[in-house]
């Protein structure tokens, strides 16, 4: 048995669209072309009743193949599919049965998938929930003192497991000396990546727009040294969408780096008035030393002295333009713009 995926373009003349419908199906042996374009046409269907909703619900229209192809369908590994980027990207790629390859199985999302469990940190159990995964998608570990050494488990695993592929979520501007703490975490992974022999893409997203707000205590106040510092600030479903679009076909992004970032580069006052205005809240920002920041962390928080240097370093970075840069990498590829943080909190 193996996975096909089945791939067609479709012109429908009623409406003047043309489309491409898709699947992944589970075979003895190969679809022909005869046998996949039926498998295609439910899809297409419903492709069009979504950008046409017809009276009355759902409807068949005539709808011409102009090519169907099938290929040999690799198998998808997603990891972090119980978060927001991880879980995107599991709900975009659902129809391609990937593998989830989850901490709690218990809280992975209803997709109808396979779900195998393992930590990042304990290496036997990570080869052997990635055992027949050819691409895998590896979300970030979660902040913690050890998480380049998960890391590094993680990815050994999937080499010894036989990926061939992997595919990153990094951060903008990682580094040995990023002023933002975690980058340099991301930077010691990107290494540990690329010493492993499997191809890669590493996807460096710069801070999430959609979370930027939830730095705000309950009066509205986001706080931190940040000045009038700029952030790119990206969408999360953005990230989901690019990453996606790289699983969808790993070998045209072999051992590249994109840098994801929004249209736009805010200071956090920007930001603060702009979201509380989509929120319907009062946010506004107000700058701190940085002997203010720590202080005020530290009397509210009994935590180690890396997650303290990880939230001042945060808007550290932000001062000093380290998160500033636009790019261009969302809509070069995939043809139109990054969201901007109006659309970020509400997609």
């Amino acid at each position: 048995m193996g996975l096909y995926r089945v791939s067609g373009w479709f012109v429908c003349h009623d409406v003047k669209y043309t489309g491409l419908a898709e699947c992944v199906v589970e075979r003895d042996t190969a679809p022909t072309e005869a046998d996949a374009e039926p498998l295609l046409w439910p899809l297409a269907d419903a492709q069009l009743e979504r950008m046409y909703p017809s009276e009355g619900g759902a409807t068949t229209r005539q709808n011409d193949f102009t090519s169907v192809t099938v290929q040999k369908q690799p198998l998808l590994g997603i990891t972090g599919s119980t978060g927001a980027v991880g879980g995107l990207v599991a709900s975009r790629l659902a129809h391609y049965a990937p593998v989830l390859v989850v901490r709690d199985p218990a809280r992975s999302p209803d997709l109808g998938l396979q779900v195998r469990s393992c930590e990042y940190a304990y290496e036997p159990a990570a080869v052997a929930a990635l055992r027949g995964v050819e691409v895998l998608f590896m979300v970030s570990a979660a902040e913690a003192p050890d998480r380049r050494e998960q890391h590094r488990t993680f990815i050994r695993a999937a080499a010894s497991a036989g990926v061939r592929h992997l595919v990153y979520t990094s951060f903008a501007g990682a580094a040995a000396d990023a002023t933002f703490t975690l980058g340099r975490d991301h930077h010691d992974a990107e290494q540990a990546i690329r010493e492993s022999g499997m191809a890669f893409t590493i996807l460096r997203d710069n801070f999430y727009a959609d979370v930027l707000p939830a730095f705000a205590d309950e009066s509205g106040v986001i706080r931190g040294p940040a000045g009038d510092g700029r952030v790119a600030a990206v969408a999360r479903a953005d990230v989901a969408d690019i990453a996606a679009l790289v699983l969808r076909d790993p070998d045209r992004h072999v051992d590249a780096t994109y840098t994801l970032t929004g249209p736009e580069a805010l200071t956090l006052t920007e930001v603060a008035a702009r979201a509380g205005a989509v929120l319907g809240r009062n946010l506004r920002f107000e700058n701190q030393t940085v002997d203010e920041a720590y202080a005020s962390r530290a009397a509210v928080h009994d935590v180690e002295q890396w997650q303290l240097d990880a939230w001042v370093s945060t808007y550290t970075a932000i001062a000093d333009g380290s998160c500033a840069d636009v790019t261009d990498d969302i809509a070069t590829l995939r043809f139109y713009r990054a969201r901007t943080l109006e659309e970020a909190l509400t997609s």
